[in-house]
């Protein structure tokens, strides 16, 4: 048997209020909350807009916010894991 599993790939995303969306380019759309991305959920919507699709789709960056997203990550239901100064006490 031959099972062919291609990678996730990022065509486009958007935001609303309290998640963002991404455009999968086999037609899935992903929503994820905010809350797992504290970097994303404290931008400004401007510094949201100014993302890049990187590796072909694999992963989404925001240069302004230093954020960096991997689409697979994101279907595993994987948040930030970056540890901020604050956390730590």
């Amino acid at each position: 048997m031959n099972t062919l599993v291609s990678e996730p790939l990022a065509k486009k995303i958007s935001f609303d209020e309290s998640n963002f969306w991404v455009e999968l380019a086999d037609g899935r759309k992903l929503g994820v909350p905010l809350a797992y991305f504290p970097r994303l959920l404290h931008a400004t919507q401007k510094q949201r807009r100014e993302y890049e699709i990187s590796g072909g789709g694999t992963g989404i960056h925001w240069n302004e916010i230093n954020e960096d997203i991997s689409v697979k990550g994101l279907l595993l239901g994987i948040g930030d894991r970056t540890h901020f100064e604050s956390d730590i006490k």
